[in-house]
């Protein structure tokens, strides 16, 4: 594991491993944030925005995932910010890379990127007392020459969780998110993976609440002004189900199917949703369209 100065504040984990305080969190105590809180989170989903788009840029063939996550650790201690996976439940780096069949939590190593895989990119900072949480999938490579099937997870899935953050607003059922995805998933015969979710986030990493994406999902409550949370759908090309490696992080297809997923923090309004974790102008990666039918992936680059 990479060291964090110890000038920058840590999480308690840090030297234990154990997320105490989280496990003693209620399962059904939903936080508010007041407007100091608010911005708080602001500040620390921009610099995870930051450190997301630094990493990504660096994607390409030859580069290894461990480089990956040399370069957000260095981008987070910069911003005097802890990356949040670090020792979290002993995760042994500074971020997520997901490639090809990796459903998610794959673990930075000596594996070099080659031209045609998929990558996901799952970065979480700690700064000022708040966590944030971003992830994108990106092409290695010419995306102009993905393979119709990984454009077809890529941008279905980046499309599933537009629709969802549509539909954020005060009132709406938490349930809802996963009628909204699986909808769309099924609509290019793809499969929801439906062990993961989304999940608060403030002070603590994963609070309440716990957000399916799946539909017929039996969540409860609604949304209310003040609460901030993760949306991150995963979909895969084939089968949903999956196996776990033998460094109990790594989760993959079982078929060897590619997935693909996306993820942003949200801040829910008084009149509807702010996406705190937006992309910017200059964001790398950005979308690719399917060019056809929704079934059958061909695809030209936007």
């Amino acid at each position: 594991m990479r060291t964090v100065p110890r000038t920058i504040k840590h999480p308690d984990w840090a030297v234990t491993g154990i997320p105490k305080a989280e496990q003693r969190l209620s399962r059904t105590k939903i936080d508010i944030l007041d407007a100091k809180g608010q911005d708080a989170m602001r500040k620390v989903c921009r610099l995870a925005r930051e450190v997301l788009d630094i990493t990504a840029a660096e994607i390409k063939p030859g580069v290894t995932t461990d480089y990956l996550d040399e370069l957000c650790h260095k981008a987070c201690v910069e911003r005097e910010s802890y990356p949040s996976p670090l020792n979290y439940n002993h995760f042994p780096k500074s971020l997520c890379t997901s490639v090809n069949e990796v459903v998610c939590h794959g673990i930075p190593d000596q594996r070099i990127l080659l031209d045609g895989d998929i990558i996901n990119l799952d970065i979480s900072l700690y700064h000022g007392g708040y966590h944030a949480d971003v992830n994108e999938t990106y092409y290695v490579g010419d995306r102009a020459k993905a393979d119709p099937d990984s454009v077809k997870v890529i941008e279905t899935t980046r499309e599933c969780l537009d629709k969802a953050i549509e539909i954020v607003k005060p009132g709406t059922p938490i349930r809802e998110f996963g009628r909204v995805i699986e909808k769309h998933a099924k609509s290019r015969n793809l499969k929801v993976v439906a062990t993961w979710g989304g999940h608060g986030i403030n002070t603590e990493f994963h609070p309440p609440p716990w957000i399916p994406h799946y539909s017929k999902n039996k969540a409860v409550g609604v949304c209310k002004a003040g609460m901030t949370f993760t949306i991150e759908p995963i979909l895969a090309l084939g089968s949903s189900r999956e196996i776990y490696w033998p460094d109990d992080w790594t989760n993959v297809t079982g078929d060897g199917k590619r997935t693909a997923q996306f993820e942003h923090t949200l801040l829910v309004t008084e009149t509807g949703v702010e996406v705190l974790t937006a992309r910017n102008e200059n964001s790398p990666g950005g979308p690719v369209v399917l060019s056809t039918s929704t079934t059958d992936g061909t695809a030209e680059a936007a």
